[in-house]
């Protein structure tokens, strides 16, 4: 695989781990053999080793010494759980633009808003999403709470846009009542608009690893 210009090495490491397990080529317990995802991105074993460290802190990967990483459980309520995350660390910036909302927010939330509605561009639901989210979080989230966020869009990964893109009028409701919470300065009722949609999210991810034949039909005990 030619190694992806533009984008760091590690975290290039990381979509393709992460890519892995959502496809089912990596189940729970799987053992990473670093020398060959190193070979298959064409790098070398230190943004691998980098990656490694990143995914166990994010929970996707656990180190034993001298014996490996391995994937850990991922199933539907690990990303009942992850989901879940994502809502409240969104909710807690979204609750602070609440709570102290300036013009220019808000009219470039309603600007996205307009694009969500008509999808111009020819852009997805799930670009103009993002675009929506680092808005609110770039001027209300400090650097640590930016951090959490980045890693837990791990398992929102490009390759199932496409599966947000179908329930976009589901989605859709949940910025037009986050927008409205921030407008009205109300930072509970722009919590819960970001937990209903992580949920949202959540449903929609497990429905589509359903369908592709990553996970089960049974919830696991």
């Amino acid at each position: 695989m030619p190694k992806n210009y533009g984008i760091k090495d590690k975290d290039q490491v990381v979509a393709h781990v992460v890519n892995l397990i959502l496809t089912g080529k990596l189940r729970t317990g799987d053992r990473i053999d670093r020398n060959e995802v190193a070979e298959d991105l064409g790098l070398s074993r230190v943004p691998v080793q980098e990656a490694v460290v990143q995914l166990e802190h994010d929970g996707i990967l656990t180190t034993r010494y001298h014996r490996g990483a391995f994937v850990e459980p991922f199933d539907e309520d690990t990303i009942v759980e992850h989901h879940e995350l994502y809502g409240l660390l969104n909710g807690m910036a979204a609750a602070r633009a609440a709570a102290h909302p300036n013009p220019a927010l808000l009219e470039r939330l309603e600007s996205l808003l307009r694009q969500l509605r008509l999808l111009g561009e020819n852009r997805s639901f799930q670009e103009l999403g993002h675009e929506y989210r680092c808005t609110i979080n770039e001027g209300y989230a400090g650097p640590r709470l930016r951090a959490l966020i980045r890693s837990s869009q791990n398992f929102v990964p490009r390759s199932l846009w496409s599966a947000y893109d179908e329930r976009r009028g589901e989605l859709m409701g949940f910025y037009e009542a986050e927008t409205e919470a921030i407008r009205r300065g109300d930072p509970d009722a722009a919590r819960a608009a970001n937990h209903g949609a992580a949920a949202a999210m959540a449903e929609i991810m497990i429905a589509e690893l359903r369908r592709r034949g990553v996970l089960g039909d049974l919830r696991s005990p």
